[in-house]
Order: structure tokens, then C-alpha cells, then sequence
């Protein structure tokens, strides 16, 4: 893949939007860095982004997705930098080459920011009813990490990323939207339990990040979508009006990058045919229309992008489907997914101790699943006997969770290691063990 160039959205001394592009050779891959500033850090972004591009131009030999040390010799950085991190997951050769990537293939994108620990604030309501949403502060300390947590099928995140980069950048230069269209929405639906409202709240701190240059004030709306349901009829879609018009008054301000999270979205855009079919309320006609309506309103402004998942997409309007960009169904884990899942879990049980480290082993890293599997496949003896046991163990429990929720295998570790004889002291390829027959004894509990 070559990339000649990436195109960065930023402000001018003036504070008016302008666009510089950032030359790159035609081999060359951009790969985003987030630096992460100390909470007490007063230092400017510029001057920590140029010390970081100092720092890694002096790197040669390869980028590891991950975090990378902060150089404990550069006294600015130690002072002010709290984590350094490649994302070099979020780029097809990153994906495609078990993350690592050589230096001469890379130009480093960096990324400054500082997290909000300022958490949820509720929109108090005059009349004494529950808040109609909840608004965070981005990126916030709430949400760090949840991108790199979340493992779906190949592709799925960064085909999210592109998207909204694109769809910023297409209002950015004024592209006619009579000629081209697009609205700036995202449906992510599937069965409860696959991540889509953490997707959907990972995407919006992500994008706050690699856009703080353009804004580098953001937002995220968390709609309380059944507290717009009044009980006094024809209220409904009023409420529904009234919440959209605090977010128009958001997305005044330029600077300000502004998500609408609106989970279940087929409580708020029910098919308007089953009402008309005396199967729904009257009501909800109009809370259909009170949302299209003001969805289209929000159109016209560049800086706001509308996320929303459902359960239960036959139940949406289809006027509203018709509105999104993307529709991306997230499914049940696949057998890769789960073993990255299952691998992230069992990672952080030895990182902490809870489970005992490999220190016999000569690499204590879990491999990602390529490189297991063929690892498996390659009869090696150099390879340490216990290490590809515990390789081998992962991927049968892996298998072994077919169908499981990715929900419900964050969840599994922590039951396996309730059912523990002894909880103080257990070695990873005995809890994997426990692990699977954790996992049927969940899965025979399913409601049928």
C-alpha cells in the first residue's frame, strides 16, 4: 500500500480552519503515535510533538504496536509525557505483518493530547424527569484504552476510522453535498453483547484525538433515548426537538468536534408502519419524524457526527436506515477474535500476578493468532516445549467458546478463576483448562 500524503485538518494563528498537507514518499506508511501528556504537564503540544518526532527519528529498527518506553535520558518528556503509543494496528501493513513495522517503511503521525478526568455530566432536567443525556468531555480517562481492548473481525475498526476522516475532510473542503452525498452517520447493529455502544464511544475518543489539531475542543452526547418518551401524549417528539437544539448550540462553536451517541436507536426511530398499523402508539410517528427532521438539520454543520446501534434492526424506520453512511453489522466473536480476546485476558492475569509467569519460557509474549498458528504448524525445536503447550491450550479454548459474546469472554476469566480450588496459585495452562469447562457449564445456562 503507498500513501503520498496525508492531509491534517488544524487552525491558524487566527483560529480560522486551514489545511496542510504532510508530504510523504510514495513507500511510506503513516502510522499514527498518541503521546499521552501527565495530567500536571503545562507544556505546549508543539513543543512535545517536535521532542517525540526527535525521539523517534533516533529509532532504527522497527515500530512494535504498542506503547513504547518514554526515554527516561530526555528530561522534558519524563516530565511532561505519561505514555507513548504506535497504532500501528489501525494500518493494513500493521495488521498484516503481526504489527511490527520496519522504520524506513514508516512516517510517524503524532498525536498530543491530555485526558479529561472531568466523567459524565448529566442534563438536568427542569420538570424532575431523568436526564435526556449524558455528556462527556474528550478524550477522557473513562474511556483510554477501550479502542484497544475491543478485537473484531479484520478490518471493521479501521474501516470506521477511514470513514469518518473522510467524512470530515469531504465538509471540510465544501464538497457540494447535492452531488455528493453524505449524512455523517453510523448504524453499528448486532445481538446484545458484541460492543457496539463501546465501539461507538472508542470511535469518538479515537477521532478526538486525531483531530485535536482541527479541534481541539470535543464532545460526546450519550441520548438517554427512553426518557424522551413523555407521558403526556404529543410530548414525545417536542422532547426530542428540545434535546436537538442543546446539540445545534454545541455545534456553534467550530472548534468543538461533536458525537451524538444514541444507543437502541429503535426505541427512537421505530418503523413508523407498525403504528400506522394501530401496533404502535401514535406517538412514536412523531418522534420518527421530530428525529429525521432534526438529524437533516444537523447536516449542514461539518463538525458533528451522529453514532447509533441497535439490536434489532428490522425495527428501524427504514427512512433512517436509508440516512446512514454505514451500516456494519458486529457479530459473535470470530474463532481469531476470541483467541485475541482470550489472549489480552491471560496477558494481563500474568502481568498482575494472578496467574504465574512463564519465566521458564524463553518469551513470555502470547503470540497474536497468525503467528501461533503457524508457529503450531512449523515443527521447531527450538521452540520451548511448556510455551507452544500454552500456545496450543489457548487456541482449543478459543475453539472451545464458539458463539460466546465477546462480552461474556471478558467476562469468563475472572468466573474460571472463582472456580478455583486453589485461587492464590495456578499456572495459565491449567486455568485454560478450567477456562473451557467454565465455558460450557455458561453456555449449558443459556436461556434456550
Amino acid at each position: 500500500m503507498s500513501v503520498p500524503m496525508e492531509t491534517e485538518l488544524s487552525t491558524d494563528q487566527n483560529g480560522a480552519s486551514s489545511q496542510h498537507s504532510l508530504s510523504v514518499p510514495e513507500d511510506k506508511v503513516l502510522v499514527p503515535v498518541e503521546v499521552t501528556l501527565k495530567l500536571s504537564s503545562t507544556a505546549k503540544i508543539d513543543d512535545v510533538r517536535s521532542a517525540v518526532e526527535g525521539m523517534l527519528e533516533k529509532r532504527s529498527l522497527s515500530y512494535n504496536d504498542g506503547p513504547i518506553p518514554v526515554p527516561l535520558d530526555d528530561a522534558f518528556l519524563a516530565d511532561n509525557v505519561q505514555r507513548i503509543c504506535v497504532c500501528g494496528c489501525d494500518t493494513d501493513e500493521g495488521m498484516h505483518n503481526d504489527n511490527v513495522l520496519l522504520f524506513w517503511q514508516v512516517k510517524p503521525v503524532v498525536h498530543v493530547f491530555q485526558l479529561s478526568e472531568e466523567g459524565p455530566c448529566e442534563d438536568i432536567s427542569s420538570d424532575g424527569q431523568s436526564s435526556s443525556f449524558n455528556e462527556w468531555i474528550l478524550p477522557a480517562k473513562e474511556f483510554d484504552g477501550m479502542w484497544e481492548s475491543l478485537i473484531y473481525e479484520s478490518g471493521l475498526k479501521q474501516r470506521l476510522l477511514r470513514y469518518a476522516a473522510s467524512a470530515l475532510l469531504f465538509t471540510e473542503k465544501g464538497v457540494d453535498p447535492f452531488l455528493v452525498s453524505w449524512n455523517r452517520i453510523i448504524l453499528l447493529h448486532g445481538p446484545p453483547g458484541t460492543g457496539k455502544t463501546s465501539l461507538c464511544k472508542a470511535l469518538a475518543q479515537k477521532l478526538s484525538i486525531r483531530f485535536n489539531s482541527r479541534y481541539p475542543q470535543a464532545q460526546l452526547v450519550e441520548v438517554n433515548a427512553h426518557s424522551l418518551f413523555s407521558k403526556w401524549f404529543s410530548e414525545s417528539g417536542k422532547l426530542v426537538a428540545k434535546l436537538f437544539q442543546k446539540i445545534q448550540e454545541m455545534v456553534e462553536e467550530e472548534s468543538n468536534l461533536v458525537f451524538v451517541l444514541i444507543d437502541e436507536v429503535e426505541s427512537l426511530a421505530a418503523a413508523r408502519k407498525a403504528a400506522l398499523s394501530g401496533s404502535e402508539p401514535s406517538d412514536s410517528i412523531r418522534v420518527v419524524n421530530a428525529l429525521l427532521t432534526q438529524m437533516d438539520k444537523l447536516k449542514s454543520s461539518p463538525n458533528v457526527i451522529i453514532l447509533t446501534t441497535s439490536n434489532i434492526t428490522a425495527a428501524i424506520d427504514i427512512a433512517f436506515v436509508d440516512r446512514a453512511d454505514i451500516k456494519a453489522y458486529v457479530g459473535p466473536p470470530t474463532l481469531q477474535a476470541r483467541y485475541e480476546i482470550l489472549r489480552s485476558c491471560l496477558q494481563e492475569m500474568m502481568r498482575t500476578g494472578i496467574l504465574t509467569s512463564l519465566q521458564d519460557c524463553k518469551n513470555a509474549m502470547l503470540p497474536h493468532y497468525a503467528s501461533a498458528k503457524d508457529r503450531l504448524n512449523t515443527l521447531d525445536f527450538h521452540e520451548d516445549a511448556t510455551f507452544m503447550q500454552l500456545c496450543k491450550q489457548l487456541l482449543e479454548t478459543a475453539e472451545a467458546c464458539e458463539g460466546m459474546s465477546g462480552r461474556s469472554l471478558r467476562k469468563l476469566p475472572f468466573l474460571a478463576h472463582a472456580a478455583l480450588a486453589n485461587p492464590f496459585e495456578c499456572n495459565p495452562i491449567k486455568f485454560l483448562c478450567t477456562m473451557v469447562e467454565t465455558a460450557k457449564r455458561e453456555r449449558s445456562e443459556l436461556p434456550d
